[in-house]
């Protein structure tokens, strides 16, 4: 299968997939239950959830891995069952896929810091190692580090995926627009920080997920711009600023609405859209739609 990055620069904007954990909750996922492990416990559940978007247009479809990595899974009580777990993830989303569509084997953060002191980049980079090498086997074939804040962190998963496997590697971070100041992380990262020293690390797609909306996007996609013309961006929105409503937190844009910004954000220079937070396979199937037209 041509790479996601060869496809892209032969002129293809790619379809990503949308949202995983409201549907896990639509499942019967209990509040403090483990997702992951779903993967063992519910797999046609899990299945379903992947097929779902590859039925709905997606070029590429995640892993149910995103609390993967032994960091996550020994509050569950499951840091011996690493490699089971994502091997699974990775396994599920292959079946969806089939040979023709990517997976993408998803490693989320940490929430520990360096600055801290409670953790170094070489403990980082040991617990994405062993979490990459899992997603590996069981046929992802690329990885998407996503919703990162802290770049030490983001730079030690990538460079454990790097290392370790022969998957490309997507690195993605979540910005915050602050007034006139622009984009940043909770951590001060800027997307054209981001974008240097994640490209410099020999990174094949960068981009951005959860935190804004598609409209804000736009504003992201052209930070990067301005400082790399030529790497693939990849970007994963939420259907709008999150509104609690009946004791819910509910993410209101339609597929419609966030259709309405497709179009300028390709222009803008994003090659690969999906969606985060809220999203659903109506709204990658009205993206794919106006994308193939």
């Amino acid at each position: 299968m041509t790479a996601i990055a060869a496809k892209i620069q032969s002129g293809k904007i790619l379809i990503s997939d949308g949202a995983w954990g409201t549907f896990l909750q639509q499942k019967g996922l209990a509040p403090g239950e483990c997702p992951e492990l779903w993967n063992i416990t519910h797999p046609n559940d899990v299945f379903d959830i992947a097929k779902s978007y590859i039925d709905a247009g997606s070029d590429m479809i995640e892993t149910n891995s995103f609390g993967g990595s032994s960091f996550k899974l020994t509050a569950y009580g499951l840091s011996d069952k690493v490699y089971e777990i994502n091997k699974a993830a990775a396994e599920i989303s292959r079946k969806a896929a089939g040979t023709n569509r990517h997976v993408l084997g998803s490693i989320g953060p940490s929430g520990k810091m360096i600055m801290m002191g409670d953790i170094t980049y070489d403990d980082f980079y040991e617990a994405f190692k062993h979490q990459a090498i899992a997603l590996a086997d069981g046929g992802a074939d690329a990885m998407v580090v996503e919703t990162m804040s802290d770049l030490d962190e983001a730079k030690a998963a990538v460079h454990a995926c790097l290392d370790n496997t022969n998957c490309e590697v997507i690195c993605t971070m979540t910005f915050e627009k602050s007034g006139d100041s622009g984009f940043h992380t909770m951590m001060g990262v800027t997307p054209a920080q981001m974008t240097e020293e994640l490209v410099a690390l020999g990174t094949h797609i960068i981009g951005a997920n959860c935190g804004n909306g598609i409209q804000n996007m736009i504003g992201i996609v052209q930070e990067i711009r301005k400082v790399n013309k030529t790497i693939p961006i990849l970007i994963h929105a939420n259907a709008g600023a999150p509104v609690y409503k009946d004791g819910q937190t509910i993410f209101p844009e339609t597929p419609e609405q966030m259709a309405e910004f497709v179009k300028i954000l390709i222009d803008s220079g994003a090659n690969i859209i999906g969606g985060c937070c809220g999203t659903t396979p109506n709204h990658i199937r009205k993206i794919a739609q106006l994308v193939r037209q």
